[in-house]
C-alpha cells in the first residue's frame, strides 16, 4: 500500500555527468532497453560479462527514462560499490543506499534438543541507519531518487502511512505553540539533549529550537517569534555555521517504527486478545511449561509498552501495530516508491534465488519460538516478502546478469539483450549476435516468443570431472549423452547414420587417444575422459 501524503515530491531530471560517453555498441544497447520498457514489456535481461559496463549502461538508461529505480544486489559490499558508481555517474541526483543496519546480528532462537535458549543480540551501525533514513526521506519528497538496496528492502519496514502522518512540517509564517512543538518531536521519538547536540536529538535556547533530524548530515534551526515561525535554516551541528535559509522542511520520526496514541492502544488491545487465544490453546493441549513462559514474556512486554512505548523485539508485534491479519505480508521499503518506478535486479542469478530463499529461513526459526511458548503466533508476521508477493509490489525488471540461466529470470518468455566488450573496452553490444554456445532465439526473444528448451553450453573445468566415476554429461539441446572413453561407437550408433567420431581440441593435458560419440538412442553410459568428442549435433564453439 503507498502512503497517501500532501507532499509534493520535487521533480529534477536525472542527469549522467561524465566525461566518457556511450561507445561501441553501448548506445544501441541503451537504445534497445529503452525500447523494451516504453513499450511495456515487463522483463527485460541485460547479459553481459563482468566489466563490460551494465552498470554505466544502466545509468544512461535511468536518464532516458526518469523514473525512480530501485538496483538491488546480492550482498552489501556489491551495494556499495554500485552506489558509488551511481553516485559519480548522477551527481545531481539522489543515491541512496539501504541495507540491513546491523554491524552484528544473533537472532533470537531456541534449541529444543539441548533446551538452550539464544536471546537476540546485535550492534547497530549509526551511519547506515542515516543512510536508510535518509532513502525513505528521497523517496516521500523527490522523485529522481536511485536506491541501491540489498535483500533487506524486503524485510518489514514499519507503517508508511502512520510514518507519513507524524512527521512535522515546518514553514515560515506558520503558527504553533513552542511547548506543542516541542511534545510532537518527542512523540516522534526525538530526544531533547541541550548538552551532546547528536543525530536524533533537539536542543532548545530561548525561542531557538535547533533539531539534529536521522536522516541528515546537517541540524536545522527554528527560530520563533511567540507563536510563530519566523525562519528556517540548515546548519552545520559542529560548528554552527548556516549553510542554507528555508521556506519550509519536514521532519520526518526518527524511527520507521512509530505509532500514535490510538494506534499503540488498539495494538495492546491485539495483543492481549491473541495471548488470551494463545495460552487457552496450550493449556488445552497440556503445555502447561509453554503457557506459563508465554504469559510471563508477553505480560512483561504490554507492561513495557505502556510505560514507555517499546519493548526488547517489539517487531514480533508487528502485525498488530501495522493492523494487518494473519498471514498478510509486511510494509517494506518497496511500498514507500511512487507506483510507477523501475527494478534493477544485479547478479540476478544470485538475487533471485535468494529473494525466495528468504521466507523459509525466517520462518524455520520462528516456528520453533512459536511452538515451545516464546513468542505468540503473530510473530511469524514479521517476515521478509515470499516471492510471489514480491512479484505483486514490482512493476517493469530489467536483470543485469553475466550467467543467466533457466532460473535466473522468474519470466522464462522475458527478451534478452546482450553486453559484450572487447578485451580493453566497457561496450555493453545488443542482441544483433547470439553469445557463443546460445543461440539466437534464446538471446533475442520477445515477450511472445516460445519458452525455450536448450540452455547455454560450456566446456567445464577438466579438474572438476572424476577420472574413474560413470559420468555423464547432458546435452539439453539434443536430449543426448556425451559417451566417450571408447573407440569404437557406442552400441546404439548403427541405428545413426549421423553419429560419427569427431576430432576437436582437447580440453586436458591428458595424451589419451580416447574418442566420443554423441547419440540420442544410444543406452550406453561411460566413463569420461574429456579429450575428444563427437555430436549428432553440431559441437558448441
Amino acid at each position: 500500500m503507498r502512503p497517501v501524503s500532501k507532499i509534493e515530491r520535487t521533480v529534477a531530471p536525472f542527469e549522467v555527468v561524465s566525461p566518457y560517453q556511450p561507445s561501441g555498441d553501448q548506445p544501441t544497447a541503451i537504445a534497445d532497453l529503452e525500447k523494451r520498457i516504453r513499450a511495456g514489456e515487463k522483463d527485460v535481461v541485460l547479459l553481459g560479462a563482468t566489466g563490460t559496463g551494465k552498470s554505466a549502461t544502466t545509468a544512461w538508461m535511468i536518464e532516458k527514462l526518469q523514473r525512480p529505480t530501485l538496483v538491488m544486489a546480492p550482498n552489501k559490499t556489491l551495494a556499495a560499490q554500485l552506489a558509488n558508481e551511481f553516485r559519480e555517474l548522477l551527481p545531481n541526483n539522489a543515491v541512496e543506499y539501504f541495507v540491513s543496519y546491523y554491524d552484528y546480528y544473533q537472532p533470537e532462537a531456541y534449541v529444543p534438543q539441548s533446551d538452550t535458549y539464544i536471546e537476540k543480540d546485535s550492534s547497530i551501525n549509526e551511519e547506515v541507519e542515516r543512510l536508510r533514513h535518509s532513502a525513505t526521506n528521497s523517496l516521500l519528497t523527490r522523485r529522481d531518487v536511485i536506491v541501491v538496496a540489498s535483500v533487506s528492502c524486503i524485510y518489514g519496514l514499519g507503517t508508511p502511512q502512520e510514518y507519513v502522518d507524524r512527521m512535522v512540517p515546518l514553514k515560515v509564517g506558520d503558527e504553533i505553540d513552542r511547548d506543542q512543538l516541542l511534545r510532537r518531536f518527542v512523540d516522534i521519538q526525538y530526544t531533547r539533549n541541550d548538552l551532546a547536540f547528536t543525530r536524533g536529538t533537539f536542543r532548545v535556547r530561548g525561542d531557538t529550537i535547533e533539531i539534529f533530524p536521522v536522516y541528515e548530515e546537517l541540524a536545522v534551526r527554528i527560530e520563533m517569534f511567540g507563536d510563530e515561525i519566523e525562519a528556517l535554516s540548515t546548519l552545520h551541528p559542529l560548528t554552527g555555521e548556516v549553510i542554507s535559509d528555508d521556506d519550509h522542511l519536514y521532519v520526518f520520526p526518527a524511527s520507521h517504527y512509530v505509532a500514535g496514541p490510538e494506534r499503540m492502544e488498539k495494538a495492546i488491545n491485539g495483543i492481549e486478545k491473541e495471548l488470551a487465544e494463545r495460552l487457552a490453546e496450550l493449556e488445552k493441549q497440556g503445555k502447561m511449561l509453554e503457557a506459563q513462559r508465554l504469559r510471563m514474556r508477553t505480560t512483561y512486554d504490554l507492561e513495557m509498552l505502556r510505560q514507555i512505548g517499546s519493548c526488547s523485539g517489539v517487531e514480533n508485534y508487528s502485525m498488530h501495530f501495522d493492523d494487518r491479519g494473519p498471514g498478510t505480508p509486511p510494509h517494506t521499503l518497496l511500498d514507500y516508491f511512487p507506483d510507477d518506478f523501475l527494478l534493477v535486479l544485479d547478479e540476478s542469478h544470485v538475487t533471485v534465488p535468494q529473494i525466495g530463499a528468504m521466507y523459509e529461513g525466517d520462518a524455520s526459526r520462528k516456528r520453533t519460538l512459536v511452538d515451545h511458548g516464546f513468542r505468540l503466533p503473530s510473530a511469524l508476521d514479521n517476515r521478509p516478502l515470499k516471492w510471489e508477493e514480491f512479484q505483486q509490489r514490482i512493476g517493469q525488471t530489467v536483470y543485469l546478469s553475466a550467467t543467466p540461466g533457466r532460473t535466473n529470470s522468474p519470466a522464462p518468455t522475458a527478451p534478452w539483450s546482450r553486453s559484450s566488450a572487447p578485451p580493453a573496452s566497457s561496450t555493453p553490444k545488443s542482441s544483433s549476435s547470439p553469445p557463443r554456445g546460445r543461440s539466437t532465439t534464446w538471446c533475442t526473444r520477445s515477450a511472445s516468443a516460445p519458452r525455450r528448451t536448450s540452455a547455454s553450453w560450456s566446456p567445464p573445468s577438466p579438474r572438476r570431472w572424476p577420472r574413474t566415476s560413470r559420468t555423464t554429461s547432458w546435452n539439453w539441446a539434443s536430449r543426448s549423452a556425451i559417451c566417450t572413453a571408447t573407440s569404437t561407437p557406442c552400441a546404439a550408433s548403427s541405428s545413426c547414420a549421423s553419429c560419427a567420431p569427431v576430432s576437436t581440441t582437447s580440453w586436458s593435458a591428458s595424451t589419451s587417444s580416447g574418442r566420443a560419440w554423441t547419440c540420442p538412442r544410444s543406452p550406453s553410459w561411460r566413463s569420461w575422459t574429456p579429450t575428444r568428442r563427437a555430436s549428432c549435433a553440431p559441437a558448441p564453439p
